[in-house]
C-alpha cells in the first residue's frame, strides 16, 4: 500500500534530495496559482473525457492524454507524484492514466495539498516552465475496460462490476445520460467511502473489510465505473492499494453506457 502513496514528510525529503520526483498538480489553474508544492507543474485534465470506447476514438483520446503528460516532463526514468486537494479523483485519474501507459513509478500524495499545508510544509506561487519530453507510454490493456469488455462479462461470476457513483445516480433517480440506472448486476460502493475525514485514504484493513463485505474480492476481476471514469479511477487506486491483481477502469462509464440504447440497464434499489 505504501508503495503507491507518499506522505507529505516523505515527499518533502525527496524534493530536497538529488533525485527529485516530477510532481504534477491536477487541481484547477486558479488553485495552482494561489499556491502549490515547490517545483510542481500544473496539468488540469478534468475537462478531457471520453464517451466512446470504440477503437478509433479510444486511440485518439489516449494520444491526447499521452501528449499532455509529455508536455509536462513525464518520462519513465523519473518518479512521478500526483496530487490534488485531497486524495481525490483528479489525482487518482492521473495515477490510473500513468499506470495504463506503463509508467514504472507513480505515486499519489496521500491527503493532497491539504495534508501538505497542514504539515506546515513550504508552498510557492511562482511557476516553473515544464521541460517537455518525447515520452510515449506502453499501453497496458489489462487496466482498461471498454463497453465491449463490460458487456462480455455481464453475469459472469469471475468478474465483479463496481458502481462508484452516488446513490441517486445508481438508482436512476439522478439521470446524467440518455438513460438513468446502473449496469446490470453492479455492486454499488460510492468512491467517497475510500477516504477518511481528513481526505486521505482509509487504513488498509478498513478498505479491505469494506470491499470484501460487498463481495469485491481479490480472486475476481474487478471493473470500476462512474459517469466518466474519474471516480472509477479512485476506486481502481483503492483496490490497487489492496493488491488486487486484476482491476480495470471502464473509462467511458455511464455516459457511454447510458447513452447507448442497445446496452442493458437496471434500476436497482439501494439496500
Amino acid at each position: 500500500m505504501a508503495d503507491l502513496l507518499i506522505q507529505p514528510d516523505e515527499l518533502s525529503r525527496a524534493l530536497s534530495s538529488g533525485h527529485k520526483p516530477l510532481v504534477i498538480d491536477l487541481r484547477p489553474a486558479e488553485d495552482f496559482a494561489n499556491g502549490h508544492l515547490p517545483g510542481a507543474v500544473h496539468l488540469d485534465l478534468f475537462g478531457i473525457s471520453l464517451i466512446d470506447t470504440d477503437d478509433a476514438p479510444l486511440k485518439a483520446f489516449f494520444w491526447i492524454i499521452e501528449h499532455l503528460f509529455a508536455s509536462r516532463g513525464v518520462s519513465n526514468d523519473v518518479p512521478i507524484v500526483v496530487y490534488d486537494d485531497q486524495s481525490g479523483i483528479r489525482a487518482a485519474r492521473a495515477f490510473w492514466f500513468l499506470e495504463y501507459f506503463g509508467h514504472p513509478n507513480v505515486r499519489l500524495l496521500d491527503g493532497g495539498y491539504g495534508a501538505w499545508v497542514r504539515a506546515g510544509l513550504q508552498t510557492q506561487r511562482d511557476a516553473e516552465k515544464p521541460k517537455a519530453t518525447h515520452w510515449t507510454g506502453t499501453r497496458d490493456a489489462r487496466r482498461l475496460a471498454t463497453w465491449r469488455d463490460v458487456k462480455d462479462r455481464l453475469g459472469k461470476p469471475a468478474t465483479v462490476i463496481v458502481d462508484t457513483r452516488s446513490d441517486a445516480e445508481y438508482s436512476g433517480s439522478e439521470v446524467r445520460a440518455a438513460r438513468g440506472g446502473a449496469v446490470p448486476g453492479a455492486v454499488h460502493l460510492e468512491w467517497t467511502n475510500n477516504l477518511d475525514a481528513s481526505g486521505a485514504f482509509k487504513p488498509e484493513h478498513e478498505l479491505r473489510e469494506m470491499y470484501e463485505r460487498a463481495g469485491v474480492t481479490r480472486d475476481k476481476e474487478v471493473i470500476t465505473y462512474c459517469q466518466g471514469g474519474y471516480r472509477a479511477a479512485h476506486t481502481y487506486l483503492a483496490l490497487r492499494l489492496l493488491g488486487y491483481p486484476r482491476t480495470r477502469n471502464y473509462v467511458g462509464s455511464w455516459k457511454e453506457w447510458g447513452d447507448r440504447v442497445d446496452l442493458p440497464i437496471e434500476h436497482p434499489t439501494k439496500a
